[in-house]
This record gives structure tokens, sequence and C-alpha cells, in this order.
């Protein structure tokens, strides 16, 4: 897939922009949507330019409203809808779209910081929760409305939200579905911090430089990985096992000796490794058995 119909995509100066494309919709959740920001990850993911990512929304009313309601009352109605030739069903199941775009985005090899221009509802809301850093315009809402139109949360929200804001706020915005102010957002810790919305993009930008002007993308990466994938862990000596394979791997490499001779020279590192072609053998652990 070259074009994009639903994103834009452009790097900049190490950061790629994913724009949701769609304002006279607010930007709502489509198929091809979601087929589409799974490409962009992929692009993200093989461009060794790209060190970080940046998510956002055309416009100012809009992040994402939520998914398509074109269809009326059988919008989620998956068997009895005319446009489904094209999906995927599994033992009897069509694979939530959500879903998996939040797990490309969890498996992604560059950080990734939601910038909430607008209202963030359905999708627009569980979309972030598998993002790395959220930040919000002063004026962003959030809505996790799904019981309010007969649902569950999906786009695997219920294994994300209540590890970003605790279980008994997710609990409390799932069964209200209320709509969320951005203030209480803040609070609950969903997002990190509010700006007026002409600096949030550039709020975001500054994050994003964060996180690779002095830091090697293959230690990035794995980082990422590591946080994300212990979440899940049962004990700290899964952690302990693929600590001491990263250390053991990154130790040997270039980046740590120029990462050490920079900081004795008082410089700005300049790390050789790239993610594309650098990554240690053991990864990706998580798909391998030789740890169990």
């Amino acid at each position: 897939m070259q074009d994009f119909e639903t994103i834009l995509y452009a790097v900049d100066d190490g950061i790629a922009t994913i724009t949701l494309n769609r304002p006279d919709n607010m930007n709502a959740m489509t198929f091809r949507m979601g087929l589409e920001l799974i490409e962009a990850f992929d692009r993200t993911d093989a461009d060794d330019a790209v060190k970080a990512v940046i998510v956002t929304g055309s416009g100012e009313r809009a992040f994402c409203a939520g998914a398509d309601l074109g269809s009326g009352t059988v919008s989620f109605d998956y068997a009895n809808r005319k446009d489904m030739d094209d999906r995927p069903m599994v033992n009897g199941i069509y694979p939530d779209t959500g879903g998996r775009v939040a797990l490309r985005i969890f498996d992604s090899l560059k950080p990734v910081i939601g910038a909430v221009n607008g209202v963030a509802a359905g999708f627009g809301a569980t979309i972030l929760c598998s993002m790395d850093v959220r930040i919000a315009a002063d004026h962003a809402r959030f809505g996790y409305v799904f019981t309010r139109r007969g649902l569950v949360p999906e786009t695997c929200a219920s294994w994300f939200l209540p590890r970003i804001v605790g279980i008994s706020t997710a609990l409390d915005w799932c069964f209200s579905g209320r709509i969320v102010p951005a203030e209480e957002a803040l609070r609950r810790d969903l997002v990190t911090a509010l700006h007026p919305g002409a600096a949030l993009m550039d709020e975001a930008r500054a994050i994003a430089r964060s996180y690779f002007e002095n830091s090697a993308p293959v230690s990035v990466a794995l980082t990422r990985q590591m946080l994300w994938k212990m979440l899940g862990a049962d004990h700290p000596m899964e952690a302990h096992r693929i600590d001491s394979r990263g250390i053991t791997a990154r130790g040997k490499s270039a980046d740590v000796r120029e990462g050490v001779a920079s900081f004795q020279e008082k410089r700005t590192p300049v790390f050789p490794d790239r993610v594309s072609s650098d990554m240690p053998e053991f990864f990706p652990w998580w798909e391998k058995r030789e740890f169990e």
C-alpha cells in the first residue's frame, strides 16, 4: 500500500507524523484507516530516518470521534453488513480492527506520542492507550462510550487502560461512558500535559526529539519492548533474563563504545547502530520459546 486515503504520513527531522485525516467526519475510524495505520507503523519501523512517531488528528475539532457509523444500526453487526468481503474472519469471529492497530503499535520499535488535538472517543480514546506518552490540547475531551452504544471496550483497552489510569478509574469511565474533560484526563494520568491547541504539535515534537537526540536508537527500541512486554510478566526473573541478555548484547556494541567515549569527551554521541540491521540476536524474545 503506497498511497494513503485516510491518513497523512510525513517524516521530518527524525520524526514521523501520522495524521488521522477524515476531518469532515471528525477523523472517524474506518477499516481502511486501520489498515493504513498498520502500514504506517510498518514504515516507521523499517525507516532508520525515523526516530520517533507522533499520532494526531486533522483539524481542531477532533483527534478521532470513534468508529464511522455510516452503516447505521448495523455498523457493528458485521454478519449483516454488505462491505465485509475484504475483512478476515478467524474461527467465526471478525478480529477487531482497532485491536490489530493497537497490537501493531505495541510492537513498534520507535517511541509513539499521541498528540490529542480535540475529541477522542471510542477508538479515538482506546488507541491512545497503546502509545507511550499522550499530551492533549486543553479543549480535548475523552470518551470510553462503548456501554452507551451497547458495546464493550475494544482496541485492547481492557489490557492497556487499567495499566495507565488504574482499575477503578478505568471501570468508572467505561461503566458510565461519560465524556471526560481534559483536566480530569490529566489528573488521572491518561495524559501527561495539556497545552493550547496552537502549541500542541510543537510540544509533541519537543518530546519526540528528547527521545532520540542523545539516545541510541537500538537501545530505545529494546527499552520500549522490555518495559511494555514486562507489564505482562508474572515474576521479576523474566525481566532479569531479558536484562541480562540485553546488557550482554549491547555491552559489546559499537553504540556502547560511542556512548562511553562521548561521555568521557563531553560531546554529543553519534550512535552508529541501526534498528533495521543491528538488533541483537535474542530479539524478539517473546516470539521464541527459549525462556520457558
